[in-house]
């Protein structure tokens, strides 16, 4: 009998990867998306859909539970408003789902749920590791309650992982789309300083990682999905450019980003130095461990 998973964010450039290859794993999916079923399947495949969280009430239930919801978080300039709905499209839909999960008389093996490194903040030249405490500022409080909201879930009984994902790079999306037009052109640069840290991993090993906290019955609780080799941004931008073969000689000043971005421009000129210790304490294996094979595959589409 064929397992069975409930996606939430599957149309979204993690989620799209992650479908083809649960399906191809031999998964029955559901995807939950307010697109038009017919778009939903275009993206993700041979999939059910459901575009009401109260669809699901009272289900049999999944085997695993993967939650990816979620509002770009750089996609607007951060005000109140925006903050709002960057907590509404993660922590509220997040306690939606953990109220229906409990309506299930047969609850999930596992729910993995989505995070970022953003959790730590700012932790400038410092090591960061799932142990390493947090500094308290907007992307840390949206990750703490993004989290504690998935957590909910094991006092059912349900092991639950969070994924803390980096910047996430691959073919024909993520973040990489808006660096490429003016890097392509030879307008690219650092930013800032360039010595901020930039924790990126590769799609593939996110998706390889998420099946595998779904798959492994002893992971539980947060994991650093990052490369093990950060770069600070001068180190990436540099190697973006060799990949494309364009100079990088115009940096963005710092002050000229706060000017354009206001609070949201710490999400370029901040950063952490994030491993994946617990990843690889638990012997998973990147695909993509170093920074150059990863932007040249990206980069092919």
């Amino acid at each position: 009998m064929a397992r069975t998973a409930l996606l939430t964010g599957g149309t979204g450039f993690i989620g799209q990867k992650l479908c083809h290859t649960l399906s191809h794993k031999g998964y029955h999916l559901t995807v939950f998306s307010r697109q038009a079923p017919e778009d939903v399947k275009t993206l993700c495949g041979h999939v059910e859909t459901v575009s009401s969280l109260a669809e699901l009430s009272g289900q049999p239930g999944f085997d695993i539970v993967i939650n990816l919801a979620g509002e770009g978080i750089a996609d607007k300039r951060w005000s109140p408003s925006r903050k709002r709905q960057l907590r509404n499209s993660r922590i509220a839909l997040t306690e939606d789902l953990v109220d229906i999960i409990g309506t299930w008389p047969n609850p999930p093996k596992a729910m993995v749920s989505g995070s970022a490194v953003g959790f730590y903040g700012d932790q400038g030249e410092r090591p960061v590791t799932e142990h390493t405490p947090p500094n308290d500022e907007f992307t840390h409080q949206l990750c703490r309650d993004w989290e504690a909201a998935a957590q909910r879930l094991t006092e059912a009984g349900v092991r639950v992982c969070i994924s803390r994902t980096g910047l996430v790079v691959g073919p024909a999306g993520g973040f990489l789309q808006r660096m490429l037009p003016p890097f392509r052109l030879g307008l690219g640069g650092k930013l800032g300083s360039g010595k901020q840290f930039m924790p990126w991993v590769h799609r593939d090993d996110v998706v390889n990682a998420l099946i595998w906290m779904a798959e492994t019955e002893t992971a539980s609780g947060a994991y650093n999905v990052v490369s093990p080799n950060p770069a600070r941004n001068a180190e990436f931008t540099a190697c973006l450019a060799r990949v494309l073969k364009r100079p990088a000689f115009l940096p963005a000043p710092s002050f000229a980003l706060r000017a354009a971005l206001g609070e949201m421009a710490r999400l370029l000129l901040t950063g952490q130095n994030a491993v994946p210790q617990r990843l690889l304490d638990e012997a998973f294996e990147f695909s993509f461990p170093e920074l150059e094979p990863a932007l040249r595959d990206a980069v092919r589409a």
